[in-house]
């Protein structure tokens, strides 16, 4: 095996920030929802820290996307614009993942430095980045002063509809974090993926 550098330093904070950020979120998140069941914080503490923490990862988003979009690097996520092509891809991805993975089948996915997500990685983190991410921050920010955004809220069916989205997406995320833990440890050992984005170097074959 190789060493391929495909973790800049400014994603590996971005992704070390936004990881640690989501989880205090969801602690947070589950404290404000289940007061008087669950009370390792106090109601007032959980919220500030709740808001402030969705404020320091909504600025961490706009540095991620700024880092693509003003980069070489958002080659990263360029869809495969053959329709043939992408779901070929993904359904030997699919194969790989159900069931050749327990057989020892090689990943039909060989990374390099602009190609390091599978085509399945590559449209779930486009439309988790580009839209659920977003909604979360809106829906979120728009809870956090009901006084100045109330109009809006009304506007969007009231804070039952906003807080129902924001909560469904806070299930979403909860999920999201399980797989993606789970998925990062199919390297060529379990914790392959995570060194990767500790040192910024992917182990990949040589071929």
């Amino acid at each position: 095996m190789t060493k391929l550098y495909v973790n800049p330093l400014p994603v590996r904070i971005w992704h070390w920030t936004n990881a640690f950020g989501f989880v205090l979120l969801i602690l947070t998140g589950l404290q404000i929802r289940y007061v008087g069941e669950i009370d390792v914080l106090s109601f007032r503490t959980a919220v500030v820290l709740h808001n402030w923490i969705g404020f320091v990862l909504i600025a961490n988003f706009f540095i991620w996307l700024g880092f693509y979009l003003f980069t070489d690097k958002i080659k990263v996520y360029h869809p495969e614009l053959s329709p043939t092509k992408y779901f070929k891809a993904s359904w030997r991805q699919i194969q790989f993942y159900g069931y050749g993975i327990f057989r020892g089948d090689p990943n039909p996915h060989h990374v390099s430095v602009y190609r390091k997500f599978n085509a399945l990685q590559s449209m779930m983190y486009q439309i988790i980045m580009m839209l659920v991410v977003p909604l979360q921050f809106v829906t979120g920010v728009l809870l956090w002063d009901l006084t100045r955004f109330g109009a809006m809220v009304e506007r969007l069916g009231g804070v039952r509809v906003v807080d129902t989205v924001h909560v469904l997406l806070f299930i979403f995320f909860c999920g999201f974090i399980i797989v993606h833990v789970y998925l990062a440890s199919l390297g060529h050992t379990p914790t392959a993926h995570f060194k990767a984005m500790i040192t910024g170097y992917e182990d990949v074959d040589e071929h």
